[in-house]
């Protein structure tokens, strides 16, 4: 007699205007992803976002007295960062091509 073989997959059906299709597809596309998949992923994403947002970080008293403290200390320079913002942008430079 057969096993009954438990089901992995479901199926989700959505309708959609043919803007948002051609919108997912043209996304899709550049990604080198079908649309199933495309869809699938974003839609994973979103989940896992909200069901993060929404989860609660616990922690025990002395670890969050020491969270705080790390939050209320004041800052230490990272010096590649300092460097970096330092610098002039390139669209900040003024070029000589013209003669200015």
């Amino acid at each position: 007699m057969p096993r009954a073989v438990k089901r992995k997959e479901y199926p989700l059906s959505m309708r959609l205007p043919e803007a948002d299709i051609a919108l997912i597809d043209r996304a899709a596309s550049l990604r080198g992803r079908s649309r199933t998949d495309f869809v699938r992923d974003a839609a994973v994403r979103a989940a896992e976002t909200v069901l993060m947002e929404a989860a609660p970080i616990r922690m025990s008293a002395s670890g969050f007295k020491s969270f705080m403290a790390a939050l209320s200390a004041p800052a230490t320079p990272v010096p590649e960062m300092v460097d970096t913002l330092s610098r002039i942008a390139p669209w900040e430079r003024k070029t000589s091509k013209s003669g200015n």
